[in-house]
């Protein structure tokens, strides 16, 4: 199993007190993720701490694509790389990104995409991406839906999290057979209808 980077478990240690305070995060079904392997975790996305909190519920290290205009602070951008991110450039079909996360998980890493491509302005799910289901196909590798929810439905910047993980689904699970444009759309829809179950799940029990 890869090791996480220094500074990935460095920051695992300073930011998990701190996260527990600020943001009370609850995460459930944690058993639902393998302890070696690759897999990707496919994620709502509400708020830029996003990928901290879903990082902070579980102990391998994540790999996430970031939209490149984070990384033209040469200082910060050097910071989120060594913490697991790398520069996509939206809307333009980076083909670079894809293969780079595509060549993560070929080498047994754990890879998160937030699969509607942007943030959530109001906090409701948006339009699924076909990203992950492209990237599950091309390397054979299983989704874990998982959903962020805030409590009250929105985004406050500091409200309650809840962090839950759903059941791995295979490829085959997916309909991911031939690698065509429906096959995509159609599973990234059922990894969108999990997410959308977890969430209203949650919203329920507030």
């Amino acid at each position: 199993m890869p090791k996480a980077k220094p500074l990935y478990i460095f920051g695992r240690i300073v930011l998990t007190p701190i996260f527990k305070v600020i943001y009370r995060t609850k995460y459930h079904n944690k058993n639902n993720i393998p302890a070696e392997g690759k897999y990707i975790l496919a994620c709502n996305h509400i708020t830029y701490s996003d990928p901290v909190v879903l990082g902070l519920g579980q102990k391998r290290q994540l790999y996430f694509m970031a939209k490149a205009e984070l990384f033209k602070n040469k200082a910060f951008g050097a910071l989120i790389k060594a913490l697991g991110a790398f520069p996509v450039y939206r809307g333009e079909g980076d083909k670079d990104a894809i293969n780079h996360g595509e060549e993560l998980l070929k080498n047994g890493n754990v890879m998160a995409i937030f699969i509607e491509g942007t943030r959530s302005r109001t906090g409701e799910l948006l339009r699924p991406r076909s990203g992950a289901a492209m990237i599950a196909y091309a390397t054979q590798t299983p989704v874990i839906p998982a959903c962020i929810t805030i409590k009250g439905g929105g985004r406050k910047r500091f409200g309650k999290r809840i962090v839950r993980f759903g059941e791995p689904m295979t490829v085959e699970e997916l309909g991911l057979l031939t690698g065509s444009s429906k096959e995509f759309r159609d599973a990234s829809r059922k990894i969108m209808e999990k997410i959308t179950e977890m969430r209203e799940h949650d919203l329920w029990q507030q």
